[in-house]
C-alpha cells in the first residue's frame, strides 16, 4: 500500500493505473477506522482492480463549538488497518493541501440540507458537499462507497454526483453494528462507560417504531421520542421523519421513509436511522 500526502504524489500514483485502465474504487473517510469502514474497503475490493481510500479529517464541515479539534485521531493504526484491509493507495491530506487559498469557493448544498442534521448543524452539508467534489475531481474514481448510516450525506452525495453529471457510482454499503445494536462509528470512543450502556437505546428506539408500521409519520416520531427519554444521560438533538431519499416532508407514509435521530451525549454526537418500505 502506498500512503502520499500531496495532491502530487496522489496524481502521479494513479497515472498508471489510469494509463492501463484499472478500475478505481473509492472510499473517503475521516480516519479512526473501524470495521464499518472495513466493509467498504471490502466492497471495494471485490469490484474493482484498486481500492483508494482518504483519511481527512475536513474542518469546513464542522461548526463553531463542534469537535473537530477532538476527533479522533490514529493515523499509524489507520495506516495499518487499511493496509491489512488489502487498499492499494492511501491519500492523507493536510488542510492546506486541501484548501490551499482557504474556503473562497464552497458548495451550497439546497435540497435535503435543511433538515436532520443540516438543520442541527448548519453548513454541514456544504463542507461535505464541497470536499467530496474535491476528492471525486481529484481520484476520478468509477465507484464511490459510503456508509448507508449517514443516510443524508449518502442522499445529498447522489444528487451531487447526477447534478454535476459525474461520471461515478455511488454505492451506499450497510450500516456495521456492535453485538447491542449500536452503530458502529469513530466517535464511539468518546462515550463514558454509562453512556456506553444506554446508547443502543438510540436502534432499540427506532425498530420499535419500524416494527409498528405506522403510517403518520408525527406517531413514529412520538413513539421514537418516547423511548428515547427513558435514557437519563445527554440529550435528544432531534428525531425527524421524511421521504426517502428526497428527504421532502410527508405526512401519510406510503412509500419508503427514513426515521432518523441525533443524540448528544457529553463529548459524543450519535446519529442513526431505520428506513420502512412500506411498499412491501
Amino acid at each position: 500500500m502506498l500512503v502520499v500526502t500531496t495532491i502530487k504524489e496522489l496524481t502521479q500514483v494513479l497515472a498508471p493505473y489510469r494509463s492501463t485502465n484499472q478500475t478505481i474504487g473509492f472510499v473517503p473517510t475521516m480516519g479512526a477506522l473501524h470495521a464499518g469502514h472495513q466493509s467498504l474497503f471490502s466492497a471495494a475490493r471485490e469490484r474493482h482492480d484498486v481500492v483508494v481510500v482518504s483519511i481527512f479529517v475536513n474542518p469546513l464541515q464542522f461548526g463553531p463549538g463542534e469537535d473537530y479539534e477532538t476527533y479522533p485521531r490514529q493515523q499509524s493504526l489507520d495506516e495499518q488497518v487499511a493496509k491489512e484491509s488489502g487498499c492499494d493507495v492511501l491519500f492523507c491530506p493536510t488542510v492546506k493541501e486541501m484548501y490551499p487559498s482557504g474556503y473562497p469557493q464552497v458548495v451550497h448544498v439546497k435540497q435535503g440540507a435543511d433538515v436532520m442534521c443540516g438543520r442541527s448543524r448548519p453548513g454541514h452539508f456544504d463542507g461535505v458537499a464541497t470536499v467530496v467534489l474535491k476528492l471525486f475531481s481529484l481520484i476520478q474514481p468509477n465507484e464511490a462507497f459510503f456508509g448507508e448510516k449517514d443516510a443524508q450525506q449518502l442522499a445529498i452525495i447522489k444528487q451531487l454526483v447526477k447534478e454535476f453529471f459525474l461520471p461515478i457510482i455511488v454505492t451506499g454499503c450497510p450500516t456495521v453494528r456492535e453485538e447491542d445494536g449500536l452503530a458502529k462509528s469513530s466517535r464511539n470512543v468518546n462515550l463514558t462507560a454509562e453512556e456506553r450502556r444506554y446508547a443502543p437505546v438510540l436502534y432499540k428506539a427506532l425498530q420499535k417504531a419500524k416494527a409498528s408500521r405506522k403510517r403518520d409519520t408525527s406517531v413514529l416520531v412520538s413513539d421514537v421520542l418516547a423511548t428515547l427519554t427513558s435514557i437519563p444521560v445527554g440529550e435528544i438533538d432531534y428525531v425527524e421523519a421524511y421521504e426517502y431519499p428526497s428527504l421532502k416532508k410527508v405526512n401519510e407514509a406510503n412509500a419508503l421513509v427514513i426515521v432518523a435521530l441525533a443524540y448528544q451525549f457529553q463529548k459524543a454526537r450519535l446519529i442513526d436511522h431505520i428506513v420502512i418500505d412500506f411498499n412491501n
